[in-house]
């Protein structure tokens, strides 16, 4: 059973790991819910920035009051172990303080005083009506990473969680209500891509906060391109390179590689889908990171002992990643671990590895589950060079060599997070999250968030008008 349906004006969603119905209710009404929140948005606006401040706090501790319930329910919806989920959470509550700094440096006032010609004064405003679009992956995490700077800039929210995640968007929004920030500056209309795609284009946005897929992602760019007047922010996924190089110490360098490939059962936009390795190294490294990726315990949110990894979104998801091996097994791959269904009736994969350096021509696609595919170089050129060899640009991680290599790779890598001796996952976001060709439009959130939020109004002012014209004048 997939885990969402939108039919007859309703939508439905199940528990990935039992495939038990979780969510059900019906399909948002976007022009109601954009007029809605285009009528609150000059009071929302017009309330003094600390005021915001304070109510974005006072969501904090709700979210704080909810821990429990919705760690559980982030579990539940995304399959994800209850760990995982408890850490998705935390990192809520700690989005707010993040994003009032972040206001505070990327969008302050400034005023410039120049003498008689009055002051030179730097503000910034609001959009308006902001559409946030997000994925299933982070289902309380990126929202939130949006909604909360959008506020705090006076922006409204008319937010739509994906189709497989409406239950924890509902939770989420809830907070939002009690901490006293009115139904109509934020709301949740559910749906599915139809609606996702409405509310993106709809005449009464402003702009569009938008994470997920580069395929979606790009159609909303095109739809919009001819409308410069609309903010669109894009965060995408990424075909992520780890790169391992001269390091005597293997163990950690494989655990740094499983952690990046299969966390989250791969599910992230920074999870590593390629491993590049130093032929020197290979034999050792590849076979510890099949022996402890055999070790990962697979299963639902709840079990005991904790798993490591959880399932993929739904059966589709799964039969996709399955189809997508044995593509790469048929041209040219070979198999170090194989990608095997655990539960004929749910979609729990077995971590997955393939070495494909022999492949003629690598897909260049963003594999979103637990599947590494291995390509091993003999020199360090031809690692940067292999880094690059995607369209994407998102996260890359060296493991191992020189602070001298780490320069170069630093320098030559394309992409927005570049990681050294930590996984490509690691991000903190009190620094900016994007990426580069298919991963973003150059509109990178978390620290930054700000600056898709609100616009820089430069002004000259004088408290009376005084002026006058030196030359050219016929005499009187």
């Amino acid at each position: 059973m997939d885990q969402a349906s939108v039919a007859s004006g309703e939508l439905i969603s199940s528990e990935p790991a039992t495939g038990a119905p979780l969510w059900s209710g019906p399909v948002g009404d976007i022009d109601d819910a954009v007029a809605r929140a285009r009528r609150a948005w000059p009071g929302w606006a017009a309330q003094p920035h600390s005021n915001r401040i304070e109510t974005v706090r006072r969501f904090a501790n709700e979210v704080r009051r909810e821990h429990d319930r919705l760690a559980n329910l982030i579990a539940r919806e995304t399959g994800r172990p209850l760990w995982e989920a408890r850490g998705e959470v935390e990192e809520v509550v700690a989005r707010v303080e993040i994003a009032v700094r972040g206001f505070a440096e990327r969008t302050s006032h400034r005023r410039l005083d120049s003498a008689l010609q009055g002051s030179a004064a730097l503000r910034h405003k609001p959009h308006g009506v902001m559409a946030v679009i997000t994925p299933a992956s982070g289902p309380a995490s990126v929202p939130a990473g949006h909604i909360i700077p959008a506020l705090i800039a006076g922006n409204t929210v008319v937010f739509k969680p994906s189709e497989r995640a409406p239950a924890t968007g509902e939770l989420l929004v809830q907070c939002f209500h009690r901490a006293g920030i009115s139904a109509s500056v934020v709301q949740m209309v559910a749906g599915g891509p139809e609606q996702g795609q409405q509310l993106a284009t709809h005449e009464g946005i402003d702009g569009v906060l938008f994470t997920g897929s580069a395929h979606v992602g790009i159609a909303i760019n095109r739809r919009l391109a001819a409308n410069p007047g609309k903010l669109v922010a894009l965060e995408l996924g990424g075909n992520n390179p780890i790169v391992v190089w001269d390091t005597p110490k293997i163990a950690d360098a494989a655990v740094l590689v499983v952690q990046s490939a299969f966390a989250s059962s791969g599910q992230r936009c920074t999870s590593a889908r390629r491993l590049i390795v130093k032929d020197a190294l290979a034999d050792d490294l590849i076979e510890e990171v099949r022996r402890l990726a055999d070790r990962l315990i697979v299963g639902a949110p709840f079990d005991d002992p904790a798993p490591f990894m959880g399932p993929v979104f739904d059966n589709r998801t799964a039969d996709g990643l399955t189809e997508s091996f044995v593509y790469l097994l048929s041209n040219g791959g070979r198999a170090i671990k194989h990608l095997v269904r655990l539960d004929e009736a749910n979609p729990f994969l077995s971590p997955a590895i393939i070495d494909v350096t022999r492949m003629k021509e690598r897909p260049d696609v963003e594999l979103f589950g637990p599947l590494l595919q291995v390509v091993v170089v003999d020199d360090f050129d031809a690692a940067i060079a292999e880094a690059n060899a995607t369209r994407f640009g998102l996260c890359a991680a060296l493991v191992g060599g020189s602070p001298q290599d780490y320069n170069r790779f630093w320098a030559q890598v394309r992409a927005g997070v570049i990681n050294w001796n930590r996984p490509t996952t690691a991000h903190s976001h009190a620094a900016p999250m994007g990426g580069v060709g298919l991963s973003g439009n150059h509109r990178p959130a978390a620290y930054y968030a700000a600056d898709s939020c609100a616009y820089p109004v430069a002004s000259a002012e004088l408290d009376q008008p005084r002026a006058g014209i030196g030359v050219g004048l016929r005499d009187t």
